[in-house]
């Protein structure tokens, strides 16, 4: 017994190292591309369900897109809507794996592993490398399937063992519910329904569990594989994140209940579907095995989840209203600007979600230099000390984003990943330290107007004038480099090229004209010098988001 318990698990194991090395082959080899197709995505509902069902299949692994599905809404670069039109797809995508089970590819197992090993381990090129990867996944996935079909072939003449799995009847209401619940409870554990859905056809393979009952367990399993979702929303302070895996949840449970009201006739329809494709019967059995239940389970997992993301197209709304009322209540405050970043722990493993939440916390960087920034000319304007004193705080903030940010960007750069990653994380780096820098030249601006404030220096009326004039000119640029880190903008490099010729020639003329009024002794010296100090402050910030700029333009 227990021979049969370990053979059975290790050949579970093996086909989830499986499932995990064809997915990260394949998440590597697509690179940055995965990411630029979902953020490209619209508010279509058909075109975000299509593109998540390819993207999907792709990569063979709904939790993997799922999460980054999250971390985008969580970043702000998807709307809410639009992430869980492409979770619907990703529903339909992940089907692809059974279906590929159900192909009885076993005999290519160890010719791909034999393949796949030299590829992955001894190749000099990257992309070699990946796709040894993806074939040495493919070989132990169903090398795996074949190890737990032969574990799990003696309990066939095992009394005790025939008398448990007949408690998984479904010819009772009570029989299927204890099912759907085993399904749901051993794919939240695995965390991988691909995982189950091939345990669930082992065990009907050879005869262990009947269709109905196999079917049953399936349905439980997709309710089981929302609970990745789930957890990557926990410590994500996005109101949406939790939103789109709440609905994502919903669309599951909701769809296996309506499933259930009309079992019958959804077996009846999954049966009816495969024999006409020339599959012979479930319960035709060779020798003491039922070799093509595996279809009809594939079939009747594609159907549902197909089923269900056409009826919940059509209720779209509906599903994200249901979500939303179940998530938990918006209360982000004013102070959310001084919230230290937070990354998921789920994401380490998966480059493109990293860095979909690294955007966001950059983009949530750049809004607090704006803040800084807004703070130093209300102080200039108002010439208040309360407003003064906030100076620092705002300093110190933009400070630990960097050290938090850059510290995170590091620890994803010592991860397997491929160049374009590489190459992305090097463009964020650079966009986190010249935001640091313009901190810093905002906090020096800062100290200049406070030095205004308790000198009480004076400027003349065109002093005033122009200052505020560069000023606005500098704020409109940190606006716009700043809607960039989250949606790049037709032609951004001409306008940023534009913005800073415009603060460069006005900086140059408004100087020349002070000094002119320095010579004439319409300014004060002291007053004089901090002027064109000011100025120079703020030519350095147009510099550095122009260097932003550059970089972002850069990544697409």
């Amino acid at each position: 017994m227990l021979n049969i318990l370990i053979q059975t698990l290790g050949g579970l194991g093996i086909f989830i190292l499986g499932m995990k090395l064809m997915t990260e082959g394949l998440q590597m080899a697509a690179g940055n591309r995965i990411r630029n197709v979902l953020k490209a995505v619209s508010d279509n509902r058909v075109v975000g369900f299509a593109t998540g069902a390819a993207v999907t299949a792709l990569v063979q692994s709904s939790s993997a897109t799922t999460v980054m599905l999250i971390s985008f809404v969580s970043a702000g670069l998807m709307s809410l809507t639009q992430a869980v039109g492409v979770m619907l797809g990703c529903n339909v995508g992940t089907t692809m794996t059974a279906q590929l089970i159900a192909f009885k590819l076993s005999a290519l197992a160890l010719p791909a592993i034999a393949l796949g090993v030299p590829l992955k381990y001894f190749s000099t090129r990257k992309k070699y490398r990946y796709l040894g990867e993806v074939i040495l996944g493919f070989g132990l996935l169903f090398f795996g399937m074949t190890v737990m079909g032969d574990g799990l072939k003696p309990l066939r003449l095992e009394p005790e063992f025939i008398a448990f799995f007949t408690k998984f009847n479904a010819a009772s209401f009570g029989g299927i519910l204890l099912c759907v619940a085993t399904g749901c409870g051993l794919t939240m554990i695995l965390q991988s329904s691909s995982a189950t859905v091939g345990l669930t056809m082992a065990l009907a393979t050879q005869g262990l569990l009947d269709f109905p009952s196999a079917m049953a367990l399936v349905l439980g399993e997709n309710i089981g594989t929302t609970i990745t979702a789930e957890l990557a929303t926990i410590g994500s302070t996005s109101i949406d994140a939790h939103r789109a895996a709440r609905s994502n949840t919903m669309f599951n449970v909701l769809g296996v209940c309506i499933m259930l009201l009309i079992f019958p006739w959804f077996l009846q329809g999954i049966e009816w579907a495969t024999a006409s494709m020339g599959v012979p019967p479930w319960d035709m059995h060779v020798g003491q095995e039922y070799p093509h239940i595996g279809r009809y389970l594939a079939n009747g997992h594609t159907l549902f989840n197909l089923t269900n993301a056409f009826v919940f197209l059509v209720f779209l709304p509906v599903l994200v209203r249901v979500g939303t009322w179940l998530s938990p209540k918006d209360k982000t405050t004013g102070d959310s600007l001084f919230r230290q970043p937070v990354f998921d722990q789920h994401v380490e493993d998966n480059p493109v979600a990293a860095l979909a939440q690294v955007r966001g916390e950059i983009h949530r960087m750049s809004l607090t230099v704006q803040a800084a920034y807004s703070n130093a000319l209300e102080c200039l304007e108002t010439r208040d000390h309360r407003t003064i004193r906030q100076r620092q705080r705002f300093e110190d903030q933009v400070n630990a984003m960097h050290r938090a940010i850059s510290t995170f960007l590091a620890k994803t750069m010592q991860s397997e990943i491929n160049e374009e990653t590489s190459n992305d994380i090097a463009e964020q780096m650079r966009v986190v330290n010249n935001l640091e820098r313009i901190g810093d030249a905002v906090e020096a601006f800062g100290l200049l107007c406070e030095d205004i404030v308790d000198k009480e220096l004076k400027f003349n009326e065109v002093a005033m004038r122009d200052l505020f004039i560069i000023a606005a000119k500098v704020d409109e640029f940190l606006k716009m480099i700043s809607d960039a880190l989250i949606r790049q903008p037709e032609h951004l490099m001409e306008k940023a090229e534009e913005a800073e010729r415009t603060i460069d020639a006005m900086r140059e003329s408004m100087r020349e004209a002070h000094i002119e009024r320095l010579k004439i002794g319409k300014c004060g010296i002291e007053g004089g010098l901090t002027f064109i100090n000011l100025l120079a402050r703020l030519e350095k910030i147009g510099d550095y988001c122009y260097s932003i700029a550059r970089s972002v333009t850069s990544e697409h």
